[in-house]
């Protein structure tokens, strides 16, 4: 199947970016706050989690009001779940895992962006078959960080990683180095306490710190 011109702009942003702010707030009201402030800093992606409370009107809310944000979905990784996020405007879904390849293949049939989460070799695999646009290494940090995305991408040159879990300022350097194509980001980008005080500024600042670094080591390597 074909992927439509929309299903390409957005896998090319994700690319361009390089960085999937992961919200996982207590409140709808804080998973808005925390999606504008990343995206006025100039990450214009946000995963909102299904953990979030109506976390399904907070995606069509932000689908309405921000035109140019690209919104995903961490789904549960259920079938009811993917189609329920789907339904609400999600333009990417997510996973923590792959236990179901006939959810991934859903999502693909929807000709919604899908990044499967997986950590061995044969899940990578299982999924790049099915169709997957990226591969969420996770949990990437208990499995070596930067040093198994560099291994996994020896058997796997062509497959485009996204290295989540234990992303932080200090080696976020060294996963871009090691190949990833982005990095899904969690508290180290939206703290919880600048969330609950409504911080801005304290986000934006580390938006643009992790915006650097992923802008300066693409460089330093010469990739675009």
């Amino acid at each position: 199947m074909a992927s439509s011109a929309k299903h390409q702009e957005v896998r090319a942003r994700i690319a361009d970016v390089g960085i999937i702010p992961s919200i996982r707030t207590k409140t709808a009201e804080g998973a808005r706050f925390a999606a504008e402030t990343v995206a006025a800093a100039g990450i214009p992606i946000v995963e909102i989690t299904m953990t979030v409370p109506d976390a399904l009107r907070v995606i069509g809310e932000l689908r309405r009001q921000n035109p140019a944000l690209i919104v995903g979905a961490d789904s549960d990784w259920d079938l009811d779940s993917a189609r329920r996020a789907v339904d609400a405007g999600a333009m990417f879904v997510t996973s923590p895992g792959l236990d179901s390849r006939s959810i991934l293949e859903f999502v693909v049939q929807e000709d919604i962006v899908v990044i499967p989460g997986a950590v061995t070799p044969t899940e990578l695999s299982t999924a790049w078959q099915a169709g997957a646009d990226f591969i969420k290494v996770f949990p990437c940090h208990s499995m070596g960080g930067p040093r198994y995305i560099r291994s996994l991408r020896g058997p796997f040159p062509d497959i485009p990683m996204v290295a989540s879990g234990g992303v932080n300022q200090v080696n976020a350097e060294d996963f871009i180095s090691a190949g990833a194509v982005a990095l899904g980001i969690g508290t180290e980008l939206i703290p919880r306490e600048a969330v609950e005080s409504r911080n801005s500024g304290w986000i934006a600042e580390l938006a643009r710190r992790f915006l650097k670094i992923v802008r300066e080591t693409r460089a330093s390597l010469g990739r675009p």
